[in-house]
């Protein structure tokens, strides 16, 4: 979304807008496009925004990070980041392709959305067989780290994946659970999903999510004969994981150290992760005390 890019560098850099001659169309803003979609390619979303792109004789910020506690600059300086919303975004030189919702930072997409409902008799199920049949991944938008991860959505639950590949695509539940089981607890004030906009997409957490979760990993790529080889997937916290790591924060600052917590987790459900997220964080808290 080159009109949000532009307000977002304009505001935050506009020494560096004036020197890279962005503020006009015209050859100097398309050579800034295509280094920026050529970096995004290379390293994926998640790296441009938390680090940046260089061009020519400047390093521009993509993104803002979240403030310390108590750092009103930082602060301020996140306040400028552009969070928006396209709704029916049409992604494809086909006109008739469409997303039901994406969710951009800064002009750069980071997640899209299938939305249904029960009004029309459609449920997450169809959502997902939307995005492994109708969803091209060969489309710019949908390869390997342009995107953070792909939702489907309906009025009950929500499942998400990382990387589409057609009918291969792998969606994991983005639920809360109910009952020591899967899908979401009645919501007396709302839809059963209503927390994943109210909480989870809400901007200081997804920043943190961004942050301090999302990533793109190395592999070996032991398929097909291909040992030796590397290969790239991306990662995004399930939201029991996140519950986890943002519920032992909370408790190390207010309990203070060295007491003992039990997270239970089942067989598959992404145990190495918490532990390391956990640990990357907890590394990172501050007691309020200068050392």
């Amino acid at each position: 979304d080159v009109v949000q890019l532009l307000a977002f560098l304009e505001t935050t850099q506009p020494r560096k807008v004036a020197a890279l001659e962005l503020a006009a169309e015209g050859i100097k803003r398309t050579q800034f496009l295509h280094r920026l979609q050529g970096e995004i390619t290379k390293r994926g979303v998640i790296d441009v925004l938390r680090k940046g792109v260089s061009h020519g004789p400047e390093h521009l910020d993509m993104y803002k990070l979240l403030p310390t506690p108590g750092n009103t600059a930082a602060a301020e300086a996140f306040g400028k980041n552009i969070f928006s919303v396209t709704r029916q975004m049409r992604y494809s030189t086909d006109k008739e392709n469409a997303l039901d919702l994406v969710i951009f930072i800064n002009g750069l997409p980071v997640l899209t959305f299938e939305l249904k409902n029960s009004l029309t008799k459609q449920t997450v199920h169809d959502a997902i067989v939307q995005y492994q049949t109708d969803r091209d991944p060969k489309e710019l938008l949908f390869q390997l780290g342009r995107c953070i991860a792909h939702f489907a959505v309906d009025d009950a639950e929500v499942s998400f994946c990382t990387e589409l590949k057609g009918k291969a695509s792998w969606f994991l539940p983005f639920n809360q659970g109910w009952n020591s089981g899967a899908g979401n607890p009645p919501n007396p004030t709302g839809l059963k999903t209503d927390y994943l906009w109210k909480q989870v997409l809400e901007k200081h957490s997804l920043a943190n999510i961004i942050e301090s979760f999302a990533q793109m990993v190395e592999k070996d790529d032991e398929q097909g004969g291909r040992r030796g080889r590397k290969k790239h997937e991306q990662v995004f916290p399930r939201f029991h994981q996140l519950k986890t790591v943002r519920a032992l924060l909370r408790r190390v600052q207010a309990d203070g150290v060295g007491k003992r917590y039990l997270i239970q987790h089942s067989a598959g459900s992404g145990k190495s992760n918490t532990i390391a997220w956990l640990a990357y964080q907890l590394a990172e808290l501050r007691n309020g005390v200068d050392p």
